[in-house]
């Protein structure tokens, strides 16, 4: 049946994801227990980036970034500040360390 494919409409979209069993919306509880992931993790795997590299390249101590990786600990105001600085100019932040290494 070699017909055109027509988007979706947002109606039909929602009734397709509602019937795919391993799709369900989660349940308030389901929610209140789920994790946002860190933003560590998220800028380290945007960069594509180990955390090795991650952690020598912004000269963040590895067992650092894994705790805020894994949830074990948060970034305080200042490390929070630093990764939005690394996320919005990745090259700068590692070219001034590079520089500043002398």
């Amino acid at each position: 049946s070699g017909g055109v494919v027509r988007p979706m409409t947002k109606d039909e979209i929602e009734a397709a994801a509602m019937a795919d069993p391993d799709a369900q919306p989660l349940t308030p509880e389901q929610l209140a227990r789920t994790r946002p992931t860190p933003r560590a993790k998220i800028i380290r795997r945007a960069l594509g980036l180990t955390q090795e590299e991650f952690s020598a390249r912004y000269h963040i101590p590895l067992g650092t970034l894994r705790d805020w990786e894994q949830g074990r600990a948060q970034p305080d105001q200042p490390n929070r500040a630093y990764l939005k600085v690394i996320a919005h100019d990745p090259d700068g932040v590692r070219k001034s360390l590079q520089k500043s290494r002398g």
